[in-house]
């Protein structure tokens, strides 16, 4: 369940426009990247302790934590904005943590540059 969980997340990643996912050896993670910026990490083995970190606004990741117990605050992240779901949790869905990572793309890409937006919109037309 988890290996299949970690590559449906990866694909979710990879299809975001200017995204890509791939696995970032100096941090031992899958990283979720947008222009040279991060928008999520995964742990790569497929144990019963890997997680997937994510950005979230700070009043959902609040409400997120306290509905799930398997929603904590990032690890080795902010707490306010970062979220780790263990991605063994059977209360949570491939579709909810899919639009956490929908959200979290949402949140990166909002905070960068206007130029950096531009410049990657137009040399993807």
């Amino acid at each position: 369940m988890i290996e299949e969980r970690m590559k449906f997340l990866i694909e979710v990643g990879n299809k975001l426009q200017f995204a890509k996912v791939y696995y970032r050896e100096d941090w031992d993670v899958y990283y979720f990247d947008i222009l040279g910026k991060q928008f999520g990490l995964m742990t790569k083995d497929v144990t019963e302790d890997g997680i997937i970190t994510l950005k979230g606004h700070p009043e959902t990741n609040e409400e997120l934590r306290e509905t799930y117990e398997d929603i904590v605050p990032g690890y080795y992240a902010n707490k306010k904005h970062w979220n780790s779901i263990k991605l063994n949790s059977t209360a949570i869905s491939d579709s909810e943590i899919e639009k956490m990572i929908q959200t979290s793309y949402q949140l990166v890409w909002d905070k960068l540059p206007k130029k950096v937006r531009q410049e990657a919109e137009k040399n993807s037309k």
